[in-house]
């Protein structure tokens, strides 16, 4: 009743300052503990935990500390450690051996100091090596996404240096508990003995039958609950072999997820099936039970925090130090060895799991497991910030590498496609292919953007395919209609900041949006379309798709406005590289007044196409411009380019209450356009 509500209320609160949420639910497990509630109300604090109670605490925090590392097992993805060359390797290398070698220098000190006579020199430097190397790959990953970084070379080789500090750190660990648990040589060869036979097993005999169980499950809707009930029983069996060899069960469980096979969205569906009650439920207790055993109070005298702060401060030479210079020799630039240096200096719960290790163990004393416990809070609060000052999120979509044209070029005209449903995709990308020409003079992006939730299978290995799946018909249109594209997909918590900052980044020339009817209201022009047209610099096209399969008859409405000369650069695209017949409606009512950019003769501007396109120049008076372009449409067009105007109805309405009738009613598909800045000269 009092864990999983604070857990929950300070995990929010630290979201909203951009901070990981295991932040909040690990101080809630603190301020539950003798460093607050026992220090300010020591009999709310008995009567909240009982000391018959924590028996059964512990019990449950390590059931889900079972299931967090199968979760933990799970995102790891074998294929980031592939085709990432040197550098990837090296940083990965030197961001295990240095914060090892100095944790086990530190360990030299410390252990006179605060050490149990009864624990080895040998198991206490071994182990504060193993926990200084750490990276919360979880955490890591969620700050990646969150910044949508996990598609930038920055990115990519922070998860993959995460996953190999993962992994290691946890066979680092494996090792130094045969030697807690040995009495000699023969008991830790047999230990390791042991382990290798464990894991040649996993890999060769119980990952194909994995694959092929896996395989099995695809041809079915859903997740069985028989075939949720056999992975569970695997999942006790592994824990159960590595703690029967003497290696933890949180080993096993972290094993058994590492080799479960990819090919399908199997591991998605299998970590929504435990995910909520296993970080909703279980794991706050954990937080709860650590919080406990952590007393600030410990720290009682100035000597005490001196050796806290060169804890902090070891962490954060061996992690950000050995990342950072290992970067640099690589040759990667000032600001990007910085950012990985500070991601690789993340450690969260995953510290926390391990230092927990070495309390049960009894290889470190409460005061140090306090000491690194602080160490752990610090270092992961401290990542945000710093990577913010050192990688700021302007130079987030500026990373992948673009090909480079020389002076003498002419800037490829570029079109930046957002895709919000699959079925859209195939529209959109004719259009741009038609408008965007011949490869060499232009660059096409699609963009995907996921709405970032709190659930971590967001982040674990299938999880992509959803991602690759809403792209897809966009791509294989594409490559039937013999054009390039770009395909960018990140989680997003603000759709229309997002695009207007990737349409910024790549300097893309025109925005092309689709259209999805609202639940509620008629407005076409709102919500994320309307924000991206209002912040967007340049022009923006949203498409509504009515079958459309080809170009070749266009009518352009124009009113004397720079929307409607955006309109006609367009138009003047599609003659030029579809050949299309552009019929432009020139408009003029009562009250019309000439606009900025406007000429009296509007197919003028394709008077250099020469004969490649015919044009038709009707000009009318009409009152009523929406009812005159609806008749003009039914004339048998292919596509409609329309400025946005007072005129047309389609400028912003109150409250969005407006109906926009040349949208709804229109017969034929329909690009909207609006150009927010004056027209360039070259433009034409």
């Amino acid at each position: 009743m009092v864990i999983i509500p604070l857990a929950r209320i300070l995990g929010s609160l630290f979201a909203k300052i951009k901070q990981p949420m295991v932040i909040g639910e690990i101080l809630a497990g603190l301020f539950l503990g003798p460093s607050l509630l026992g220090w300010a109300a020591p009999n709310v604090y008995h009567f909240i935990f009982p000391a018959q109670s924590l028996s059964g605490l512990n019990l449950l925090s390590q059931v889900g500390l079972i299931f967090f590392m199968f979760l933990v097992g799970l995102e790891f993805n074998p294929t980031l450690l592939r085709g990432r060359g040197k550098t990837a390797w090296a940083v990965s290398h030197a961001s295990i051996i240095v914060p090892f070698a100095l944790g086990v220098l530190l360990a030299f000190y410390l252990y006179p100091k605060y050490s149990d006579p009864n624990v080895r020199m040998m198991s206490f430097g071994l182990f504060m090596g193993a926990s200084m190397s750490v990276t919360a790959f979880p955490v890591l990953a969620r700050i990646l996404t969150e910044r949508k970084m996990t598609h930038t070379s920055v990115g990519a080789m922070a998860l993959t240096c995460g996953a190999v500090d993962d992994v290691t750190a946890w066979f680092l660990l494996a090792v130094v508990i045969s030697f807690v648990h040995s009495t000699g040589f023969w008991d830790i060869a047999k230990i390791l003995g042991w382990t290798t036979v464990y894991v040649v097993f996993m890999v060769a005999v119980l990952r194909p039958l994995l694959k092929k169980f896996e395989r099995r499950y695809s041809t079915r809707e859903g997740l069985s609950q028989n075939a949720v009930a056999i992975v569970f029983l695997l999942l006790l069996a592994s824990s159960f072999a590595t703690e029967s060899i003497g290696i933890h069960a949180l080993f096993g469980a972290f094993f058994l997820g590492a080799i479960m096979p990819t090919e399908t969205s199997f591991v998605k569906n299998l970590t929504e099936k435990i995910e909520d009650i296993a970080v909703l439920f279980l794991l706050p207790l954990f937080f709860a039970y650590t919080g406990l055993h952590t007393e600030v109070g410990l720290l009682s005298s100035s000597s005490l925090w001196v050796d806290a702060g060169l804890i902090l401060l070891v962490a954060c030479a061996g992690k950000f130090g050995g990342s950072f210079v290992a970067s640099k020799w690589m040759g990667l630039q000032w600001k990007e060895a910085g950012a990985i240096g500070v991601l690789m200096n993340t450690r969260g719960l995953m510290e926390l799991v391990i230092l927990s290790i070495g309390l049960e163990l009894g290889v470190i004393s409460p005061t140090i497991f306090t000491m690194m416990v602080l160490m752990a809070l610090i270092t992961t609060v401290m990542t945000t910030p710093l990577l913010e000052w050192i990688y700021p999120a302007r130079e987030m979509f500026r990373t992948p590498a673009e090909p480079e044209g020389t002076a003498a070029q002419e800037k490829p005209f570029t079109i930046l496609i957002s895709v919000a449903l699959p079925r859209s995709g195939s529209g959109l990308v004719t259009v741009a292919a038609a408008i965007s020409g011949p490869k060499e003079s232009s660059r096409i992006y699609a963009l995907h953007l996921n709405r970032l939730s709190e659930r971590p299978s967001n982040f674990v290995k299938g999880a992509r395919l959803d991602e690759e799946m809403q792209l897809k018909p966009l791509i294989e249109k594409a490559e039937g209609l013999g054009v390039e594209v770009r395909p960018l997909s990140f989680f997003s918590n603000d759709p229309a900041e997002d695009i207007v900052d990737v349409a910024k980044a790549k300097a893309a020339d025109l925005v092309l949006l689709g259209w999805h009817k609202p639940l509620l209201g008629q407005r076409i022009l709102g919500g994320t379309v309307r924000k991206v047209m209002e912040d967007a610099s340049g022009m923006v096209g949203v498409f509504i798709d009515r079958g459309m399969s080809e170009i070749r008859k266009v009518l352009v409405p124009f009113l004397s406005n720079r929307h409607d000369m955006a309109a006609l650069i367009l138009a003047r695209r599609l003659a030029k590289n579809r050949k299309a017949e552009i019929t432009i409606l020139h408009i003029k009512t009562s009250d019309s007044s000439v606009g900025e950019g406007s000429t009296t003769n509007p197919s003028e501007i394709f008077s250099s196409q020469e004969g490649e396109s015919q044009i038709h120049l009707k000009t009318l008076v009409s009152r009523n411009p929406v009812d005159t372009v609806l008749e003009e449409s039914r004339q048998g067009y292919d596509l409609v380019l329309i400025g946005v105007s007072e005129e047309m109805k389609l400028d912003r309405a109150m409250f969005g209450l407006r109906p926009e009738r040349i949208a709804a009613e229109c017969p034929t598909s329909l690009l909207i356009v609006q150009q927010k800045d004056a027209i360039a000269s070259h433009s034409f």
